[in-house]
């Protein structure tokens, strides 16, 4: 064999395992979260203010949602069924609760309904989402409004966890606690909403 086709192919299989190795690595924090626990909130995206007091005799006037929830649901609102949807957002549906101080809340959006990830292939997968910056993209918009919060790792005497937003209506996530391993892509597409709707679907049984 001769030396120049040795040095090539010692040369490609240590680019080639390289390769494998970047590909196998999330980034911080969640590489160092994978025996972490994780628990997923779904959250009213919106909450309308108390309507204003209307003349005698009149119904309140109806507050209308931000134009960006208007759009999502036009768009088929990310795929979620109409049970994983935050109330107040379809005709006919639950009237969406008015903000309230008192309730439980994470990162200010309302819980309505929490569920620890048991599934070790769940967990995994969220960890993928969020730790890899293939799935996320830059994006002008600063809207936040969250329809799913996710809280990685945490416990008692140990480091605080991983909280994200995930607003399937803006197509942005938000981090807490830490840095946003992936600079200002912080905004994603249909391919890691997709993935996004099917990890809640099975941890809330698609509502």
């Amino acid at each position: 064999m001769k030396p120049s086709f040795l040095f090539l192919l010692v040369t490609s299989a240590v680019a080639a395992t390289s390769a494998v190795g970047c590909a196998g690595s999330l980034a911080a924090p969640f590489e160092q979260m994978k025996a972490q626990p994780i628990t997923v909130y779904r959250l009213q995206n919106f909450e309308p203010p108390a309507p204003a007091a209307a003349a005698p005799g009149l119904p309140p006037s109806p507050i209308p949602l931000p134009p960006q929830i208007q759009q999502w649901l036009g768009a088929g609102a990310g795929l979620l069924p109409p049970g994983l949807l935050p109330p107040g957002l379809l005709p006919g549906g639950a009237p969406a609760p008015n903000a309230q101080a008192q309730v439980p809340r994470f990162h200010n959006f309302r819980i309505l309904q929490t569920q620890a990830i048991t599934d070790s292939a769940q967990r995994q997968e969220v960890l993928d989402i969020f730790g890899r910056s293939g799935n996320f993209e830059a994006r002008g918009s600063n809207c936040m409004y969250a329809e799913f919060g996710f809280a990685i790792g945490g416990g008692a005497g140990g480091s605080p966890p991983a909280d994200v937003l995930v607003s399937l209506s803006c197509e942005r996530t938000q981090m807490f606690n830490y840095n946003w391993p992936h600079g200002n892509k912080a905004g994603f597409g249909s391919d890691t909403a997709k993935r996004i709707v099917a990890v809640v679907q099975r941890t809330f049984g698609g509502g």
